[in-house]
């Protein structure tokens, strides 16, 4: 199973991401851990699309997480399932803090920089990451998916669709 998570900045990608590896003994590939390394410096794309590009090369099943669209594009279809994580602005900002609060001055398991949450990053969750534009590359990446595409709104959403995958399996 290929599965692909995209969505918005602190809808929880990467704790989804994680939760899904383990329950399905799969690897798994968060697209921030690739493009930043060092005190927030990134990566040349093309360093970028070559490691999700073996990634996904050297992996039968995987899941990947991370919207960087420009980074292997093809895992869209090849994949069997797209989960889009599309909270509302201020759920994600909530979990970005959180996640700042658990985290600060120190990397978290998907990410090699000391986690950070400034002006400038809550700014991009409430406006800079919901443009039309970046709207519309989420919406054409999940429509590239031959497979299933799952849009998760809310947070109540997000545990029927776990409840349904523990009980059903229904990925």
């Amino acid at each position: 199973m290929k599965i692909c998570i995209i969505g918005y900045s602190g809808a929880g990608k990467s704790t989804l991401a994680r939760a899904l590896s383990q329950k399905l003994n799969t690897p798994c590939l968060h697209l921030d851990e690739v493009f930043w390394y060092g005190n927030w410096q990134s990566r040349p794309r093309g360093e970028v699309d070559a490691a999700v590009r073996a990634f996904a090369q050297a992996n039968e099943n995987y899941i990947i997480e991370g919207n960087y669209f420009y980074a292997y594009p093809q895992r869209f279809d090849e994949c069997d399932a797209v989960i889009v994580l599309a909270l509302n602005r201020f759920a994600c900002l909530f979990r970005a803090l959180a996640r700042y609060k658990k985290y600060k001055g120190r990397p978290r398991p998907d990410l090699p920089c000391p986690e950070k949450f400034d002006l400038e990053f809550a700014a991009w969750i409430l406006w800079g990451g919901r443009t039309r534009s970046r709207r519309r590359s989420i919406k054409n990446a999940a429509s590239a998916c031959n497979g299933k595409v799952y849009i998760i709104k809310t947070r109540r959403r997000m545990k029927r669709f776990w409840a349904e995958f523990i009980s059903e399996g229904i990925i």
